[in-house]
């Protein structure tokens, strides 16, 4: 449901409103995914991850939602229900304006493109700035030096169809965001890609 503290959404669509507009949000770790699925909550977006899937399953086998405990659920779910189980799960709580995130599977692209007004957005940032990122934001779990780092995005490119592809996925997108600057150029490249899309922010 959309939070009742923005109760109209931000944004005029151009085409009718009836047939809405799913942006889907791909790439690899600390490029700036979360923050563009911030602003878009802002603009009156429902906002989702295919990541809460995957701790919902963590919770419900009593596991702490470390990121290796999430990577090998996700997995294991993706074996037991197939590829795009988590898309699959998620398609119920779609409103018809909202953001996905956490797409990591050129499978759950696949079953979201079923969606009416599916669009994937790739965001990507010199992987030198999104350490430097993921150490500002200091989650739980992020790695400590930049070799990690980098080892870590190797594990999240796995050649078991069932694991995490995150290059195969971001190959997938239609739009391309490059976040290697400040939030408030992202925000305005997040406006432009709406425009382009049919949807005018309104002036703030």
């Amino acid at each position: 449901m959309r939070p009742p503290a923005i109760p109209i959404p931000r944004i005029f669509p151009i085409f009718p409103e009836t047939m809405g507009l799913v942006l889907g949000v791909t790439g690899p770790n600390a490029a700036g995914k979360g923050e563009v699925s911030a602003y878009l909550l802002t603009l009156g977006f429902a906002t989702h991850s295919l990541s809460d899937i995957v701790r919902e399953e963590a919770a419900a086998r009593g596991l702490p939602p470390e990121r290796e405990h999430l990577i090998r659920i996700g997995t294991l779910l993706r074996e037991q229900g197939g590829l795009g189980v988590l898309a699959e799960r998620l398609l119920p709580r779609l409103e018809g304006w909202d953001v996905v995130d956490s797409i990591r599977n050129p499978a759950e692209v696949e079953t979201l493109r079923h969606v009416p007004g599916f669009v994937l957005i790739g965001v990507d940032a010199p992987a030198e700035l999104r350490f430097a990122r993921s150490r500002l934001r200091a989650r739980p779990g992020d790695p400590g030096s930049f070799a990690e780092f980098v080892a870590r995005e190797r594990q999240e490119n796995s050649a078991n169809p069932a694991g995490q592809q995150l290059r195969a996925t971001f190959v997938l997108a239609d739009r391309v965001i490059d976040n290697n600057g400040d939030l408030g150029q992202l925000h305005l490249k997040v406006d432009d890609l709406l425009r382009s899309l049919g949807a005018v922010p309104r002036a703030r």
